[in-house]
């Protein structure tokens, strides 16, 4: 599931992340909201994992939580960015090292691509996703690879952002044909990608947050820092004229509402579940024998 005439850059998405990971903690109080957001679905799902997956795990903040709610199960942590990754880990010395000797074994860490998973098949119960989606213009074959490491079972949960995500940004641009804001994919077009994945019982979910700012910069700066910026093939190669930014800023002007700037995100979340197979990669199909109790 795509967009139309949308494509994003992933070599600018992953550089981006890589200059991102050192100060990407100053400012991931809307990752933390949506990850806490997502625990609170998880605490209504009845799941004993054997191993986890934090696909785009970035720094790695979610990964204490599973530690916590699932003592003793091995983790893997995915990113693409190395320089994420290495936040993740932390320091690792000597002493470090031993302090660590009788708490939880650290995650396995590993660099890769969303599209192509370095695991085996059916070797995860649980794959978890926090605002990775939203960096894939076409989910799909991530959501096959995700769908191909889970066991019979298995669940996938994750959240991503939705078309509304900064529509007052959007709103608010004057006319023109390069692409200055990210597009995002309707929660009815993900059900319909987990579906064709091969998922079973999707359930799909949205809801719209408001964050507020007192200056457009400041804005800005969240976006730029967390590695959030416009990675759209189609974004401007340029630079823009100061008519373009008087004119963005006085139309975001006429938004202000008690002295702050509204940007709104439309949250979507999403989990289902990887069910027994109904026929074979060939193609045939599988027929199962059951016992009937005597």
């Amino acid at each position: 599931m795509t967009l139309p005439d949308f494509q994003l850059d992933p070599r600018l998405v992953r550089r981006r992340a890589e200059r991102a990971a050192t100060g990407y903690a100053s400012v991931d109080t809307l990752a933390r909201e949506i990850s806490r957001r997502m625990g609170e679905r998880l605490d209504y799902i009845r799941i004993e994992p054997k191993r986890i997956l934090d696909l785009g795990c970035g720094p790695g903040a979610d990964l204490a939580a599973f530690a916590e709610r699932y003592p003793g199960v091995p983790r893997i942590a995915i990113d693409s960015a190395p320089a994420m990754l290495a936040q993740a880990r932390g320091e690792k010395g000597l002493f470090k090292r031993l302090m660590r000797i009788g708490k939880p074994a650290d995650p396995d860490f590993l660099c890769a691509d969303a599209n192509a998973l370095p695991l085996a098949r059916a070797s995860v119960s649980l794959a978890w996703s926090n605002l990775m989606l939203q960096w894939l213009h076409d989910p799909l074959p991530a959501l096959k690879e995700i769908h191909r490491v889970l066991e019979v079972g298995g669940m996938l949960m994750f959240s991503t952002f939705g078309p509304d995500t900064l529509k007052e940004l959007r709103a608010a641009l004057p006319p023109s044909n390069a692409e200055h804001v990210h597009r995002f994919i309707d929660m009815h077009d993900l059900g319909d990608a987990l579906v064709g994945a091969g998922f079973s019982d999707p359930v799909m979910d949205m809801e719209m947050l408001t964050v507020t700012y007192t200056r457009l910069d400041d804005l800005f700066r969240d976006l730029r820092t967390s590695g959030s910026g416009n990675a759209a093939m189609s974004r401007p190669r340029g630079l823009v004229g100061k008519g373009h930014w008087a004119a963005l800023r006085a139309n975001y002007e006429r938004l202000r509402r008690d002295g702050r700037l509204p940007a709104t995100v439309e949250v979507v979340y999403g989990h289902a579940w990887k069910a027994a197979p109904k026929v074979l990669d060939d193609g045939r199909a599988i027929v199962r024998f059951e016992r009937k109790p005597a």
